[in-house]
């Protein structure tokens, strides 16, 4: 069992239920967020993103245990969160420089771990893209950056939420079947190199497996049977000693959930998740269409019941952090 500095324990007790499972609100979308928001109008502004953040916040952390914001617009939103709901922060550039190769990771100019928590943050998350088979001269960049984060979290007492997104460097579409076949080695696989201690990650957050798209009864297709699949989820689930949690991926709420227990049958010990789009994408244009009250009605009708069946699904599905990770005082656990 790992075991962190009380003050990273106190922060993770923050970001997650009494339970230890976390269900956590992803709104730290920048780019993605701005093309959502361009297939309404002729462009994004920033008031419009903060103005949507903010919106979000206020509506749906009252049903979750925390919400992960970016500095760049999701101050506001951060301060208008539900008092109930911990904060996570990213600390990465949106998107990557397509221009070279590699897709390397970036840091905020502006900000430190040390911003980060006298912004409020519970935790600090960084999003790094990651192919298992890369070259050494592009991984290892990649692994020195991790763990020049992570020395930066331990110092200053805040957990480490690394996000990790695989892709393959000569196939362009991770959506594609193609992708499907290699997908459950990039993401065990990468699970296990990062689990490494030298990069002191605290909580993984990742994909499932395997493309649900692509799963005997799930999908057109077939690249896995239901029972491949499931020991796919098992090998992800042994992969690592530490809380993992899953990303949504932008997949419909409806196939979130039916994973969350596809994983469970499958004996995956996932701590919880932190889902953006499944829960809140469909608010966007209400937002910009109708205006501010359609969104906020939008999001305490569907939003919240998107929220709050998902929440019943981590309930039936989930297990604790604190199984796999203790603080420095006796081993301290919750309360």
């Amino acid at each position: 069992m790992k075991t962190i500095t009380d003050s990273q324990f106190e922060a993770l007790k923050n970001t997650s239920n009494q339970d230890g499972v976390i269900g956590a609100l992803a709104i730290d979308q920048r780019g993605a967020l701005k093309k959502m928001i361009a297939q309404y109008k002729a462009e994004a502004t920033d008031q419009d993103i903060e103005d949507f953040k903010k919106i979000v916040s206020e509506e749906l952390t009252p049903y979750a245990t925390s919400i992960l914001l970016d500095p760049e617009y999701g101050l506001p939103a951060a301060n208008a969160r539900a008092a109930s709901a911990g904060l996570l922060l990213a600390y990465e550039k949106t998107g990557y420089d397509a221009s070279t190769p590699g897709r390397l990771p970036d840091s905020l100019n502006v900000w430190s771990v040390k911003r980060l928590k006298e912004a409020g943050a519970d935790a600090c998350k960084f999003l790094l893209y990651y192919d298992i088979d890369e070259a050494d001269a592009i991984n290892d960049q990649k692994k020195a950056y991790m763990e020049r984060i992570g020395s930066e979290c331990v110092a200053e007492g805040l957990p480490f939420f690394l996000e990790l997104v695989s892709y393959d460097a000569n196939i362009s579409d991770a959506a594609s079947k193609e992708y499907a076949k290699v997908k459950p080695h990039k993401v065990n696989d990468m699970m296990k190199e990062f689990s490494d201690p030298r990069f002191n990650v605290d909580v993984l957050k990742v994909e499932v497996p395997v493309n649900m798209n692509f799963v005997e009864g799930y999908g057109k297709e077939v690249v896995y049977t239901k029972e491949a699949a499931a020991e796919l989820f098992a090998e992800q689930s042994a992969a690592t000693e530490l809380p993992f949690i899953f990303l949504s991926a932008g997949v419909s709420a409806q196939l979130f959930q039916e994973t969350l227990h596809f994983a469970k049958e499958a004996g995956s010990t996932f701590n919880g998740v932190l889902c953006g789009r499944a829960t809140w994408a469909n608010g966007v244009e209400p937002f910009i269409t109708k205006g501010e009250e359609a969104a906020r009605e939008w999001l305490r009708t569907v939003g919240r019941k998107n929220i709050e069946e998902l929440n019943a699904v981590l309930k039936e599905t989930a297990s604790s952090w604190q199984d796999k990770i203790q603080g420095q005082s006796k081993g301290q656990r919750f309360s």
